[in-house]
């Protein structure tokens, strides 16, 4: 069945939208939409699993712990995120739908 990554995007977001496209096995693949999302502050993602995340639409900042530059993501910008490389979502676009399209799985 088709479908279109930039469709049936919710009107009001109050928090992240994450919803899981396809998962099988150690990979799951993620859509994310930001809409002047962050992660709280003080709160960082460490996770147990690698996550591959390309940028489809928006742009978004990215921090990492012990790292003093954040990273600025726009569309098409992708990168991996090894597993136990502590992060944390500093900013999104307010009045822009950022898409983010997340792979995560194991090696």
């Amino acid at each position: 069945m088709k479908n279109n990554l930039f469709e049936h995007i919710p009107a009001e977001l109050a928090e992240e939208f994450f919803e899981t496209l396809q998962e099988s096995g150690a990979v799951k693949i993620e859509r994310i939409v930001s809409r002047g999302h962050a992660t709280p502050d003080g709160e960082w993602y460490d996770q147990p699993w690698d996550e591959w995340v390309v940028l489809l639409s928006g742009s978004a900042v990215l921090e990492f712990a012990g790292e003093r530059t954040p990273v600025t993501l726009c569309a098409g910008d992708y990168l991996l995120l090894p597993s136990g490389c502590v992060h944390r979502v500093a900013w999104t676009e307010p009045d822009v739908d950022t898409l983010w399209l997340a792979v995560h799985f194991n090696r």
